[in-house]
């Protein structure tokens, strides 16, 4: 769309049409960019109609020049492509079984994310939930807090509910720290005591999310190495 001139997006996805300013009312805003909250957490956000063609550093520097997102930190990056996949929220439970017909369990890109890493784990995880279903034994899920557990989050219950508890416009994800849930207390200080900035802090914050993924990941295979008969 941003090939066909300068003014083609603020008259589609940034279109400002219907929306007022209170304190200046008589004012119309230019352009306008919508944040789909994306997480039921309240921690990741989707800037709505970004596909593009971009390269990841060029998305950065030209996002970070609109007014409010000069800090932001991106999940992830945008890029063209077509899906097809299952309102998996609506209609997969919690282990990935059709709720109309439990014999049936979905698997890979189908039920909403994206990534060849991402089809791969969740194909193991409908695997070992359907193996333990299969000798009757407990199915224990996931923490949330790991890879794993987020991503089967987002697909089966970590999407935006509006009033009337629907769906709202669910898509496909790929695995990012942005499905996590957040920390307890996020890192401030280095091991010396001098105050995180930037960069710095965001990496410390990623390694502290990642040492706890896998301090929960050895719980649950430790958990699910002591078979429980289902109830």
């Amino acid at each position: 769309m941003a090939e066909r001139g300068p003014e083609t997006l603020r008259h589609g996805p940034l279109k400002p049409v219907g929306l007022t300013n209170r304190h200046q009312p008589s004012t119309k805003p230019y352009a306008v960019v919508q944040l789909r909250q994306d997480n039921r957490l309240g921690t990741l956000y989707n800037m709505v109609g970004f596909q593009t063609k971009l390269k990841h550093g060029e998305q950065v520097r030209i996002f970070r020049t609109i007014p409010g997102l000069e800090q932001a930190e991106f999940a992830r990056l945008g890029g063209l492509h077509r899906n097809t996949f299952l309102n998996s929220p609506r209609l997969l439970d919690g282990t990935l079984r059709l709720k109309a017909m439990p014999r049936l369990r979905f698997a890979g890109q189908i039920t909403g994310c994206e990534g060849y890493v991402e089809s791969a784990a969740v194909g193991l995880i409908a695997g070992r939930f359907a193996v333990a279903e299969r000798k009757g034994e407990r199915v224990v899920l996931p923490p949330p807090t790991t890879a794993h557990g987020a991503l089967l989050g987002h697909i089966t219950g970590g999407h935006v509910e509006t009033i009337d508890a629907g769906p709202r416009s669910f898509q496909p994800m790929n695995v990012n720290f942005g499905l996590f849930p957040p920390l307890a207390r996020a890192p401030a200080k280095t091991p010396d005591g001098k105050r995180l900035r930037g960069t710095q802090k965001t990496l410390a914050k990623k390694q502290a999310l990642t040492a706890r993924a896998l301090a929960d990941l050895d719980r649950w295979i430790a958990a699910e190495a002591q078979p429980v008969a289902a109830e």
